[in-house]
């Protein structure tokens, strides 16, 4: 057996048991629990540093897309272990730097410093998997992740109402640096994925041409669109429900709270559907029943909004199918558009993971400037992009 064969014995060894699965997953939830966390703290942080604390999640969201873009050919390059621990370490300064800010502009800066780190997390562990897995064995591990990963916004924001009664918001970041600690220790124990025979051995600026090749490799493409419109759909209601449900409804905090977790939930029983349904139908299939159901959901939402009927009721119920079909969704397209290009799974990785962030910008935009009062901007952004989202599906065929 050469030294490459045994590696590759080792490595597959160390991902089949649990630890593997959960590190991956504590990986791909960091996006969540580094905003999520904090959110019950936004209004004292807003009155102790006088601005608008909202741009520290713009600035984060902006910082992850960008840094994702530089990682990924780093990766495809270097290997995966190496970025994730710089990754890491960027993440617990940047935490710090979050929790020792006196002033909005400071917070902001280290929020994009953190970002930085962040994303390395998320985006190699899709790459990870599409290393170690094909299509829908990929898919299958993809949803295994989602529903461990999902438990992130459910404890996030319960924590940090809990944290923010006891201390100031300036422990969320201190908490946050810790947890990343525990996972730099952690990462001692992920195998390498990406052996050194294939890795990209053309000079970095030629990896990072990787992503014109990338944008013009149509099969890619549509998966990837699909997936980031649905996107769009889904930040429009993390971004437009606070209003909608307490201020337009009328809802208590609390019960919000357990409306956005219900969701979630949805999210976690179609994923773990979605394991077994991978080995039954082709990726291309679920996906396109996916977001056809999704899609008629929202235009079921759309109509209520419009109408002003059903009240609640009628925007929590469409709502709930909508997020629990991208149980389907995220699985399946991220999948199936990494198993396109499965050369450059690094790159591909990162843009798919950019252009999903990048989407939240996109939705804050359309709601301030579309906003009404009412549920309907809301709502017929959902709608738009979640069947801009279904035309793409239907139209993409293996191999298209």
């Amino acid at each position: 057996m050469t030294p490459s064969q045994a590696g590759a014995l080792m490595a597959t060894r160390k991902t089949s048991g649990f630890l593997f699965v959960a590190i991956l997953s504590a990986l791909m939830a960091f996006t969540s629990l580094s905003t999520d966390i904090y959110l019950p703290a936004m209004p004292i942080m807003a009155k102790e540093l006088q601005g608008n604390v909202e741009l520290t999640i713009t600035g984060f969201l902006i910082g992850f897309c960008l840094a994702q873009l530089i990682w990924g050919p780093l990766s495809d390059h270097f290997g995966r272990r190496l970025p994730l621990f710089i990754g890491m370490a960027l993440f617990i300064i940047g935490s710090a730097g979050c929790a020792l800010s006196t002033t909005l502009t400071q917070i902001v800066f280290w929020r994009v410093f953190q970002a930085l780190g962040a994303c390395t997390g998320p985006m190699l562990a899709r790459a990870m998997i599409r290393d170690l897995y094909s299509r829908t064995r990929a898919a299958q591990m993809l949803s295994t992740l989602m529903v461990i990963m999902a438990i992130a916004p459910i404890i996030g924001p319960l924590l940090g109402g809990q944290m923010i009664k006891v201390a100031s918001w300036h422990a969320i970041f201190w908490l946050l640096a810790v947890i990343g600690v525990l996972m730099l220790i952690l990462l001692a124990w992920l195998p390498e994925t990406l052996p050194a025979e294939k890795r990209v051995r053309a000079s970095l600026t030629s990896a990072f041409h990787n992503y014109a090749l990338l944008l013009k490799n149509s099969q890619f493409m549509r998966y990837t669109l699909c997936v980031t419109f649905y996107y769009v759909a889904a930040y429009a209601f993390i971004t437009g429900s606070p209003f909608v449900y307490i201020t337009y409804f009328g809802i208590d905090p609390q019960y919000y709270g357990w409306l956005f977790a219900l969701n979630i939930v949805g999210v976690m029983s179609v994923s773990l559907v979605n394991r077994r349904l991978v080995h039954r139908y082709p990726l291309e299939t679920l996906l396109k029943f996916a977001v056809v159901v999704a899609a008629v959901a929202t235009l079921v939402l759309a109509l209520a909004a419009k109408l002003a009927i059903g009240g609640a009721v009628l925007i929590a119920l469409p709502i709930f199918i909508f997020f629990a079909m991208n149980g389907i969704v995220a699985a399946t397209s991220t999948a199936a558009a990494l198993d396109s290009v499965p050369h450059m799974a690094g790159s591909a990785s990162a843009l798919v993971g950019s252009l999903q962030y990048s989407s939240g910008i996109v939705s804050s935009l359309l709601l301030a400037g579309f906003s009404d009062g009412t549920p309907w901007t809301m709502a017929w952004i959902i709608a738009l992009f979640t069947v801009a989202s279904a035309m793409i599906a239907l139209t993409t065929r293996p191999g298209n």
